[in-house]
């Protein structure tokens, strides 16, 4: 049988003439020996700390040691610093995206937006116009929030266009949302939500746009829409979210209904922290649609006044 490993992770011919090493775990040995070298520790002194033998450390560092993550922790701890830094996460690429870490480690959320909101300021985004955020309004939440059928009347009470992101999406491919999926893959997806995603924002000064729900799961897409839209989260209970889904004809859901509700409050309990970045909430469960409409309507012309 044939091991098929992701990109970058082939193996590759050893110099010396022995097993072929695998790039990452090369990449991975030679954190291990800077690290050490930072922290002025022998491999001995290292191996002692992390509790493994000299031998296998030297594995580690020479890229021959395919580890495990226990092991990779204790080795860590030893050299004082976080599993995400010893992997090579590209925050802990730098000495000042270290210092970077460092002043931001142990802030509250609160402080982490104003932080966020104040590098937005400082550097915006390339190759977008980032004027008119406050007139692109952009709906957030998971499907059944009623992203469609309150963001057109929204749009046709602003006197804005309305565009769904999905449809948007499926033209740029040249097919369907779950054909995407299944030809080319949740990374291609990606790529045509942002192009989808930077078309809109381009071409509309002013906008109501409904977005996919899993949109907040990419932090790129997520952070342009945060940075060029107002958004606003269109809550709802799972138990709406799944009659809403059925009442617009897919029944799917309901085929193991037990098992789709778990998932789908796992999804909404996994995505509420982003959705919750919103500049406004509306809940859709807590009145009847015409309610809910005067509420969005209402806290969104707040919004526009505010900004303006």
């Amino acid at each position: 049988m044939q091991l098929t490993l992701p990109v970058g992770t082939e193996p590759e011919a050893d110099p010396a003439g022995g097993e072929p090493r695998v790039p990452f775990l090369v990449a991975l040995g030679e954190r291990v020996r800077t690290l050490r070298s930072r922290r002025g520790m022998t491999r001995k002194a290292v191996a002692l700390a992390a509790d493994v033998s000299e031998r296998h450390l030297a594995n580690l560092e020479y890229g021959a040691g395919n580890a495990s993550i226990l092991v990779l922790l204790q080795v860590a701890r030893a050299l004082q610093c976080s599993l995400a830094e010893l992997l090579g996460d590209v925050s802990t690429s730098s000495p000042e995206w270290l210092l970077i870490r460092e002043l931001l480690q142990g802030r509250d959320e609160g402080e982490l937006r104003r932080a966020r909101l104040k590098l937005t300021e400082l550097f915006g985004s390339t190759g977008v116009d980032a004027t008119g955020r406050q007139s692109r309004i952009a709906l957030i939440g998971l499907r059944g929030a009623g992203k469609s059928t309150l963001g057109r009347r929204l749009a046709e009470a602003l006197g804005y266009p309305f565009i769904e992101l999905s449809r948007e999406i499926e033209q740029f491919a040249g097919c369907s949302i779950s054909e995407i999926h299944n030809l080319y893959g949740a990374t291609a997806y990606r790529r045509y939500e942002r192009r989808a995603l930077e078309e809109a924002i381009q071409i509309y000064p002013e906008v109501v746009i409904a977005t996919p729900g899993g949109l907040v799961s990419d932090s790129t897409n997520f952070n342009l829409l945060l940075q060029h839209c107002t958004t606003v989260w269109l809550k709802a209970d799972p138990v709406d979210h799944m009659r809403r889904v059925a009442a617009q004809g897919d029944l799917r859901p309901m085929a193991a209904s037990a098992e789709a509700m778990e998932d789908l409050k796992r999804i909404l309990a996994g995505r509420s922290a982003f959705y919750s970045k919103a500049d406004l909430t509306v809940d859709t469960s807590a009145q009847p649609l015409e309610d809910t409409f005067v509420r969005l309507r209402d806290g969104v012309y707040a919004l526009l006044h505010r900004e303006s």
